[in-house]
């Protein structure tokens, strides 16, 4: 990053930290809102994804760019920022922006916990929600199903305790589906997690309509299939036809064909780049294609 750019985004953070402190009126647009089922609570409907992108260790520089990107998310009308223990050093770096920006009040935290000790999940979400500088979590779920019937037992009997307020699982790239939809038809979960988007198709069969069944939110991972799907539409031009959406990049593109699937409430993008994450939650706003737009728009990004 050269100067001109870290000092705009400096400026960039103390704005946005200003604004979320009350200091100013916040000129972002309104988000499109989707409802969490089991509460009624309305959401953003896209979030801020944290694997690798803040896994940045110490470095005092990379931290404050982290720091940047969470205080651009939020001054764009962003909540949920989703991360795991699994992630490296992503949930200090998290904590880290989130004291810097005097811990934002709209924050949506969602965790997870993600550890083959029966026992241990209790402590490792302690260790967690001190790292995040967080009285307590909005959402906790089982990581790619570790240990799941105990983690389950803990984070149901955490709820009633009222240490957290939503739990549910997770997958990722297509992983043990008929064990996630057994247990989706099983527990009385608030939010599944899975991977969802317009080549990785999936969870469509069964896993988005038995949410809607059943009741739950579903937040929405690897988007982008971790960037290795945007680096290959690099150079590529958008269709004429992607006008009808207001879209102006092939993420926003992507983004609106996930966002218009009805069973889907959040998605989380991770980027380490504050004119990404403004231009993710951007997606969320304008049009959204209907069933047959959606078909053309996942053929054309299959045949490129």
């Amino acid at each position: 990053m050269n100067t001109s750019r870290r000092t705009f985004v400096r400026a960039l953070t103390s704005g946005a930290a200003f604004a979320l402190a009350g200091g100013a009126q916040s000129a972002a647009p309104t988000p499109v809102m989707r409802a969490i089922p089991s509460s009624g609570e309305k959401l953003p409907a896209i979030g801020l994804g944290s694997w690798i992108t803040f896994n940045v260790g110490d470095d005092p520089a990379l931290r404050d760019e982290c720091a940047d990107v969470i205080a651009a998310f939020f001054a764009s009308g962003g909540r949920m920022i989703d991360s795991s223990p699994m992630y490296g050093s992503s949930q200090p770096v998290i904590g880290y922006g989130l004291e810097k920006l005097g811990q934002p009040p709209a924050l949506f935290s969602a965790e997870k916990v993600w550890t083959s000790s029966v026992d241990g999940g209790r402590a490792q979400i302690e260790q967690t929600r001190n790292l995040w500088g967080v009285p307590r979590f909005d959402l906790l779920q089982v990581h790619n199903l570790v240990a799941w019937e105990a983690h389950l037992e803990t984070l149901f009997a955490m709820k009633a305790q009222g240490q957290v307020r939503y739990v549910g699982i997770t997958t990722s790239e297509g992983r043990r589906h008929d064990l996630f939809e057994e247990i989706m038809r099983t527990q009385p979960l608030d939010f599944v997690q899975l991977t969802y988007n317009p080549i990785d198709r999936e969870a469509e069969e069964r896993l988005l309509p038995l949410a809607a069944e059943r009741g739950m939110a579903v937040i929405v991972n690897r988007p982008f299939q971790q960037g290795e799907l945007t680096q290959r539409l690099d150079g590529e031009t958008l269709p004429d036809w992607a006008g009808e959406l207001a879209v102006t990049s092939w993420a926003q593109f992507i983004l609106k064909f996930i966002l218009a699937h009805p069973a889907v409430t959040v998605i989380i993008p991770a980027t380490t780049r504050v004119d990404h994450v403004r231009e993710n939650v951007a997606a969320a706003s304008g049009p959204l294609p209907d069933k047959g737009l959606r078909e053309k728009m996942a053929a054309h990004l299959q045949a490129l």
